[in-house]
């Protein structure tokens, strides 16, 4: 008996047949040539030497990178990997990662050359190839680009695409609106360091997108889009690191514009704290922030952001109400995939609605990549300092003034008392 359900079990599982289908789904947005992964699983004789690590990395999870509680929040784009795509490469793995037949592969995935978003259709360039020193600290970078609308655009799809990932640690492409007085004393088209308190995002028209490690390029829905007003300028935020070998950079940005009128705005907010000091040696050390909303909005999107001594991170929402629900945790927090949570449509947020951000971090020497855990940190902009932001996107109807989201309603002044 014990022969016969043994020849009927179910075939060893091949490359072509079982595996590909998994690697194209999960695997090959950043699994390809020119992309942020550094090796290729398009074909069987590139994943083939890697068997065994993909083995390692799919049954610890670490792969594909998904850090959110399954238990807390739903989200669209979950990366897990279910369990059963799990075994079936750990079998594949662990039965000589055969091949199996040609004829049983998926027709190949295809993406637009050079962007994981629909091939743009403007593509913004930093004006000059910037020269990145072989060592010591490059302060974060700006370029100013005219964007020379002439009229009010719709952005759907936005990528900003480092032209040399070596050195690019993350690029944020922020909005100047006409008005502005933002870095208004600095040169368009050249690339510069601002003074002290004058970097950021201050007086900006918003952030459009960015890059780091592990993060999402901007998708909206259909009907939702980021709004570039005409004459609006693109402010690239630049931070690179030197890696022991002088280098050149030359990123740029693609845009999808919205192929009709949206009915809804998108616009991206944070909770900050920038006061904090974490002590030398604190393993679990907590930081909150917190921001409210004054007017009613959509929350389509979730993304925190802490540096190297990030150690867990939670998001919550506490209603007019004064219920509380917690949006997001983060357990274990991991600087090098710097992930959007993105929410199913109709999670709306009422007017007084305050969302907060827990942030830990670890700054002992149990953190494998706490650079000092002998030092008092601070807020700063490189990686061996800290950071603690909650990034939220929300969406409002076009017609909403974005600065109503943060801008508290006037108090009514008192009534005067009758009589002479």
């Amino acid at each position: 008996m014990a022969a016969m359900a043994a020849s009927k079990a179910s075939p060893q599982p091949t490359f072509y047949k079982d595996v590909a289908p998994i690697l194209q789904k999960n695997c090959q947005s950043c699994h390809r040539a020119g992309e942020a992964a550094p090796m290729a699983f398009t074909d069987y004789s590139s994943t083939r030497p890697w068997a065994k690590a993909i083995k390692e990395a799919v049954a610890s999870r670490k792969m594909p990178p998904w850090n959110a509680d399954p238990h807390v929040g739903k989200f669209t784009n979950d990366r897990s990997m279910p369990q059963a795509e799990i075994d079936t490469l750990v079998t594949w793995a662990d039965s000589g990662a055969k091949p199996g037949n040609a004829k049983d592969s998926p027709p190949p995935r295809t993406f637009a050359s050079g962007w994981t978003i629909p091939q743009p259709d403007m593509v913004i360039e930093l004006p000059e190839e910037y020269e990145v020193p072989a060592s010591g600290t490059v302060e974060y970078t700006y370029f100013i680009v005219p964007t020379g609308f002439l009229e009010d655009r719709w952005v759907q799809f936005a990528e900003t695409r480092p032209g040399n990932r070596a050195v690019v640690h993350h690029i944020i492409a922020y909005l100047r609106d006409p008005g502005s007085k933002w870095l208004r004393d600095y040169p368009v088209g050249k690339g510069f360091v601002p003074g002290k308190n004058k970097g950021g995002s201050e007086g900006s028209g918003g952030f459009l997108v960015g890059y780091a490690p592990g993060m999402p390029p901007e998708q909206l829905r259909p009907g939702q889009a980021k709004k570039i007003k005409a004459g609006s300028d693109i402010v690239f935020q630049m931070h690179y690191t030197a890696n022991g070998k002088a280098a050149t950079d030359r990123s740029k940005l693609g845009i999808v514009f919205a192929k009709e009128m949206p009915r809804y705005q998108v616009v991206t907010l944070g909770a900050a704290n920038g006061k904090f000091k974490i002590p030398p040696h604190a393993d679990n050390h907590q930081v909150e922030a917190s921001i409210t909303l004054h007017a009613d909005s959509e929350l389509i999107a979730l993304m925190p952001h802490m540096h190297v001594r990030g150690k867990a991170f939670e998001m919550r929402a506490t209603y007019p109400t004064g219920e509380t629900e917690k949006l997001l945790a983060v357990p274990r927090y991991d600087f090098n995939w710097q992930l959007w949570y993105q929410l199913p449509e109709g999670k709306m947020l009422p007017k007084g609605t305050k969302i907060e951000a827990t942030g830990w971090f670890d700054n002992s020497r149990n953190n494998k990549s706490n650079p000092n855990p002998e030092i008092e940190v601070k807020w700063g902009d490189q990686s061996w300092e800290e950071m603690m932001i909650g990034f939220f996107n929300v969406s409002v109807p076009v017609e909403t003034n974005p600065r109503d989201l943060l801008r508290a309603p006037k108090k009514p002044e008192p009534a005067r008392s009758g009589g002479e």
